[in-house]
């Protein structure tokens, strides 16, 4: 059920809105925009701000990253970067404010438990983000607001706990056809005991649709996990 108390997530968010059309916006599923232009209302839906906000993360996290780890080099950042704003990242900070319970959904999707889907909650953070920037500009509070977030999974990262959880979302996919079998495969191993690295491949049957390398196997298969989302066109 939607909650439609805006003030309330204001509130969660430490973020007055100007112009609460920003913020109502950002909410609005493309289901419900659709639904109403058939009765001959007008509301847009959230996909340009989604655009927007993306661009926004992406400037935040790097500078981010790039202040954090002033010792690290170009490919160690871009690892780091896609373990702060992938999709179970984002949808996960979009879980800590509740956004799934404010959206305007149409009927098919609110039938289908879309307030929980994680590509729907991904895609709606960027689009608050995007809001807020555009009410205020102010790129110093938003990068306040998820600062906190990107240190928890950093830590987690750092300690071996997550990469982004990409074999979940793969596996997700997988299952909608019934028949395929997902494995993953140990393929190698290389350098010294202290700082060895896996190689792992990602098998659908018999065919390989992603490689991945990482410090343990556990990363190594999330990565040729993200290789198969994107042969698929997932990310």
């Amino acid at each position: 059920m939607q909650n439609t108390n805006l003030s309330e997530l204001e509130a969660r968010l430490g973020y007055k809105f100007k112009n609460i059309e920003y913020l109502k916006t950002a909410l609005t599923h493309s289901s419900y925009s659709n639904e109403l232009k058939l009765k001959g209302r007008t509301v847009e839906h959230n996909e340009r701000l989604e655009f927007l906000g993306d661009s926004v993360l992406s400037i935040i996290a790097a500078t981010y990253l790039f202040n954090k780890y002033p010792d690290q080099p170009e490919g160690e950042l871009t690892r780091r970067r896609a373990v702060i704003v992938c999709r179970e990242a984002l949808s996960s900070y979009a879980k800590a404010f509740d956004l799934g319970s404010f959206l305007f959904l149409g009927n098919g999707e609110e039938k289908n438990n879309a307030r929980d889907r994680q590509s729907l909650l991904e895609n709606t953070f960027e689009a608050l983000m995007g809001a807020i920037y555009t009410d205020g500009g102010d790129m110093g509070f938003i990068s306040g607001l998820v600062h906190p977030f990107f240190e928890k999974k950093l830590d987690a990262w750092e300690k071996g706990k997550v990469v982004g959880d990409y074999k979940s979302e793969l596996q997700q996919i997988i299952q909608q056809s019934g028949v395929d079998t997902l494995t993953y495969v140990l393929v190698g191993t290389s350098g010294p005991d202290h700082e060895k690295v896996f190689e792992v491949e990602a098998r659908l049957n018999s065919n390989i649709i992603g490689r991945g390398k990482g410090r343990t196997k556990r990363e190594a298969e999330q990565y040729a996990a993200k290789e198969a989302l994107a042969l698929f066109g997932e990310i």
